[in-house]
C-alpha cells in the first residue's frame, strides 16, 4: 500500500470516532431519567447550560468575524499572510466549539440518569457516567481528525508551489493555522465557562455551607442549580475544546516538523513524516474505543478498586498504543533503516510522560493518598493552617511534572536523532524536534479514553446533586459521592495530562514558528544571513539554526531576554485577571443568595422556592463580560511583542510564557484538587465529619481552590497554545514589521 493511500486510514478513524460517540450517546438516552423531580431537575440544569453557551457563542463569532477580516486583510491586503488563514481559522474555531457542545449537551442529559442507575448499583452509575464521558472523548478526537483530513485533502488539490517538497511545508504550515481558531474558542469556553461554573460554586458555598451549614446541592441554597449548569459548561464544554485543540496542535505541529526536517532528503519522505502522525492518531482511536468497554467495577467498591478500574482502561490504551505504534513507523518509514525504531522510542517516551504526571497528579489529588490525606488533618487548627498546606502541596507537587517533561524532552530528541548531540550536524536538529512533537502525539493518541475519564467528572458531580435535590435515599446518594470523589482525581489528572500535553505541544509549536517565518522571509524574498555569515537567498533552504543566527536569538539577546520575562509575566498577569473575574462574579452571587434567604419566606424551612433563574442569570452575565478581557490580552500581547521586539522577542515571549505557565498551571490544578478531595476526606466520616469545625476549615480550603482547579490553571494551558499559535498564525506581519 503506497504512503498516501494509508491516509485514509485517517478519515476512517476519525468516522469510528463519532460512530461509537454516537452509540454511546444512544445508550444513555435509553436509560432511565428516574422520578418526575429528577426529570425537572435535569432539566433546569439542561436549560440553563444551553442558554449560557448560546449567549457565549453569540460573543464568540463576533471576535471570530473580526479576527478572520482582519486576517483577510493581511492576505489580500498586504500580502504578509497565507490566504487559506481566515478560512482555517473559521473552520478550527467551529469544530472547537461544536465538540465541546456535543460533549456538555450529552452530560446534561446524562447526570439525571447516572443518578437513576446508582439506585439500583454502583457499577450501573459508573458505566453510564463514564460511557457518557466517551461521547466528549470520542467526539474530540474524531471531529479533530477529521478536520485534519479534511484540510489535507483541499489543500493537496489546490496548492500549487515550485516544488513537491516546497508544497508539503505550505500545506502542513498553513493547516497549523487553524489551530488558532481552535485555541481562541478553547479560551473563551474555558475562561467564560470556569468563571461561570465558580463564581456560582463559591457562591453556594460561601453562603450556603458556611454561613447557613446547609448540605452540598440543598434544593434550599439559590445557587444549586446554577453551580450544576456551570459544571457542565467549565468541566465539560470548556475542558473538550481545550484538549481539541491541544490534540489537534501535537498532530499538525509535527506533520509541519516532518516536512521541514526531511526538506533537503526527499518529498516522499517528507510525506512518510507528515503520514505517520496521523496514523498514530487514528490506531489510537480505535485503542481507545477497545479500552473504553474495559471500565467497570464491583458493588460496593471503594475509591481504591474504583481507582484501579479507571487505570485498567487507560493504562491498556496506552500499552496497545505504545506497540502499536512501533508497526505503523516500521509500516510507515520501512524497517531499512533507523528511523522508525527511534521516533517510536519518541513516541513511548512521550506515552511514558503522560502515564506519569497522570499518577503524580493522582498520588497529590487524592484522597486515598497522605498529601490529601495530611491537608484535611491539617484542618483541626483552622482554614488558615488548610489554606497554607494547600498551597504547600501544589508548589511540591510541581517537581515530579516538571521534571518527567524535562526528561521526556531530552529522551524523545536523543531517541529521534539515534543519540546524536551534535545538534549543528545537517538535519539534527530539525529531527531531534520532530521527535519531541511526535512524542506529544503519542501523549495524547489515547486522548478518547482519556478525556472520558476527565468529563465522567462533572457527570457523577452533577448525579450527586441531582440525587440531593430528588432526596433520593442516603445510600444513592453515598454511591454518587463515591463516584464524584473519584472525579475529582480524574479530573486533577486530567488536567496534569493536559498541561504535560500542552508543554509538548508549545515546545513543537515554537519549532513550527521558525518554520512560518522561513515562509514568511520566502514570500517576502529576503535572504538570510545563516550560521557562519553565509548569506542564504531561498528561505526554504535555511535550517532552524541559519534563522536563529539571521534573528540573534541568543540568551544575551535583550530582547530575548525581554520576551521572557513578558512571557512569565503573561502567566501570573492572566491567572489575576481570571481569579479577580470569579472573584468579583462570586461576590454578587453571594448578594443575591442573601437576598433570597432574607426577602423569599420559607427558603430554610423548605416551604418557600429559591430563584434558581436569578443566581443562572447572574452567572451567566458575569462570566460574557469577564472573560474578553484575558482573552484579548492573550491574543494582543503576541502581535505587539512580534511588532516591537521582533522575531527573537516572540520566540524569548514564548518561552516565558511556557516554562512559567507549564509550572503554575500544575501548581493550581493540584492545589485546587487536594482542597477538593480534603473536604471530600472529612465529609466521609474522618475528623468529625459533616458539619464539625474541619469540615468548615476544609470548605474554606475548597472554595479558594474552586477557581485554582476549574478557571485560572486549565486556563493556563490554552494561553501558552495560543501564544503559540497566534505568533504563527501572525509571522509574516512580524516579518514584515521589521523590514520596513
Amino acid at each position: 500500500m503506497s504512503i498516501e493511500n494509508l491516509f485514509y486510514a485517517v478519515p476512517a478513524a476519525s468516522l469510528i470516532a463519532l460512530l461509537f460517540a454516537f452509540i454511546f450517546y444512544r445508550q444513555m438516552k435509553k436509560e432511565d431519567e428516574g422520578t418526575p423531580t429528577m426529570k425537572q431537575i435535569a432539566q433546569y440544569v439542561r436549560e440553563g447550560a444551553m442558554a449560557y453557551l448560546k449567549q457565549q457563542y453569540k460573543v464568540v463569532v463576533i471576535v471570530f468575524v473580526i479576527l478572520a477580516v482582519f486576517f483577510a486583510v493581511l492576505a489580500y491586503g498586504f500580502h504578509v499572510q497565507n490566504t487559506w488563514v481566515p478560512f482555517a481559522f473559521l473552520t478550527g474555531g467551529f469544530f472547537s466549539g461544536l465538540a465541546g457542545f456535543i460533549g456538555m449537551m450529552t452530560a446534561t442529559f446524562a447526570s439525571g440518569r447516572t443518578a437513576n442507575a446508582c439506585r439500583k448499583s454502583l457499577n450501573g452509575g459508573l458505566k453510564v457516567a463514564f460511557r457518557s464521558g466517551a461521547v466528549m472523548g470520542l467526539t474530540v478526537v474524531g471531529l479533530g481528525l477529521l478536520d485534519i483530513a479534511l484540510w489535507w485533502i483541499i489543500l493537496n488539490a489546490f496548492v500549487v508551489e515550485a516544488s513537491e517538497a516546497q508544497k508539503l511545508v505550505v500545506i502542513t504550515t498553513t493547516m497549523l493555522t487553524f489551530g488558532m481558531g481552535a485555541s481562541t474558542q478553547a479560551l473563551f469556553a474555558r475562561v467564560g465557562g470556569g468563571i461561570y461554573t465558580k463564581a456560582a460554586d463559591v457562591g453556594a458555598d460561601i453562603v450556603g455551607k458556611v454561613e447557613s451549614d446547609l448540605p452540598e446541592d440543598d434544593p434550599r441554597n439559590p445557587a444549586t442549580i446554577a453551580d450544576n449548569v456551570g459544571d457542565n459548561v467549565g468541566d465539560v464544554a470548556g475542558m473538550g475544546a481545550d484538549l481539541y485543540e491541544s490534540y489537534c496542535g501535537s498532530i499538525l505541529s509535527t506533520m509541519a516538523l516532518g516536512a521541514s526536517a526531511f526538506y533537503a532528503v526527499s518529498p516522499e519522505m517528507q510525506m512518510k513524516a507528515i503520514i505517520a502522525p496521523m496514523l498514530i492518531a487514528a490506531v489510537g482511536v480505535v485503542l481507545s474505543v477497545i479500552s473504553i468497554f474495559t471500565v467497570r467495577t464491583k458493588e460496593g467498591a471503594g475509591m481504591g478498586q474504583l481507582l484501579k478500574s479507571m487505570s485498567v482502561g487507560t493504562n491498556l490504551a496506552a500499552i496497545l498504543s505504545g506497540v502499536a505504534t512501533f508497526g505503523i513507523l516500521a509500516l510507515v518509514f520501512g524497517t531499512g533503516n533507523s528511523d522508525w525504531w527511534h521516533f517510536g522510542l519518541s513516541v513511548v517516551a512521550g506515552l511514558a510522560a503522560g502515564v506519569i504526571i497522570g499518577k503524580a497528579t493522582e498520588y497529590y489529588t487524592s484522597h486515598s493518598y497522605r498529601p490529601t490525606q495530611k491537608l484535611a488533618e491539617s484542618s483541626e487548627t483552622g482554614p488558615a493552617t488548610v489554606i497554607i498546606s494547600g498551597v504547600g502541596l501544589g508548589m511540591r507537587s510541581t517537581a515530579i511534572p516538571v521534571i518527567t517533561i524535562a526528561a521526556a524532552i531530552i529522551l524523545a530528541f536523543l531517541c529521534a536523532t539515534g543519540f546524536n548531540l551534535d545538534i549543528m550536524a545537517d538535519g539534527v536538529l530539525s529531527k531531534g524536534l520532530y521527535g519531541v512533537a511526535i512524542a506529544a502525539v503519542g501523549m495524547l493518541s489515547t486522548l478518547g479514553i482519556t478525556l472520558a475519564t476527565d468529563a465522567y467528572g462533572p457527570i457523577a458531580d452533577n448525579a450527586g446533586g441531582n440525587a440531593q435535590m430528588s432526596e433520593l435515599d442516603p445510600e444513592v446518594r453515598e454511591r454518587t459521592d463515591v463516584l464524584d470523589a473519584l472525579g475529582n482525581t480524574t479530573a486533577a489528572t486530567g488536567k496534569g495530562f493536559a498541561s504535560g500535553s500542552a508543554a509538548l505541544t508549545a515546545l513543537a509549536l515554537l519549532a513550527s514558528y521558525i518554520e512560518e517565518i522561513k515562509i514568511a522571509l520566502q514570500r517576502a524574498g529576503e535572504a538570510i544571513v545563516g550560521v557562519g555569515g553565509k548569506i542564504i537567498e531561498q528561505a526554504s533552504d535555511a535550517s532552524i539554526l541559519d534563522v536563529l543566527s539571521n534573528y540573534n536569538v541568543s540568551l544575551m539577546n535583550p530582547a530575548v531576554l525581554a520576551g521572557v520575562f513578558i512571557g512569565a509575566m503573561m502567566a501570573f498577569l492572566f491567572c489575576g485577571l481570571t481569579m479577580d473575574a470569579v472573584g468579583r462574579a462570586a461576590s454578587k452571587m453571594v448578594v443575591e443568595v442573601r437576598r433570597q434567604f432574607r426577602e423569599i419566606k420559607g427558603i430554610l424551612t423548605g416551604e418557600g422556592t429559591p430563584d434558581y433563574k436569578r443566581c443562572v442569570e447572574i452567572s451567566t452575565k458575569a462570566a460574557q463580560h469577564e472573560m474578553l478581557v484575558p482573552a484579548l490580552i492573550a491574543i494582543i500581547v503576541p502581535v505587539l511583542t512580534g511588532v516591537v521586539l521582533g522575531v527573537a522577542g516572540v520566540l524569548g515571549l514564548l518561552i516565558g510564557g511556557l516554562g512559567a505557565g507549564f509550572v503554575l498551571a500544575v501548581f493550581m490544578s493540584n492545589s485546587g484538587g487536594a482542597w477538593d478531595n480534603a473536604k471530600k476526606y472529612v465529609e466521609e466520616g474522618h475528623l468529625g465529619g459533616k458539619g464539625s469545625d474541619s469540615h468548615h476549615a476544609t470548605v474554606v480550603g475548597d472554595t479558594v481552590g474552586d477557581p485554582f482547579k476549574d478557571t485560572s490553571g486549565p486556563s493556563l494551558n490554552i494561553l501558552i497554545k495560543l501564544m503559540s499559535m497566534v505568533s504563527i498564525v501572525m509571522a509574516g506581519l512580524t516579518v514584515g514589521a521589521h523590514l520596513l
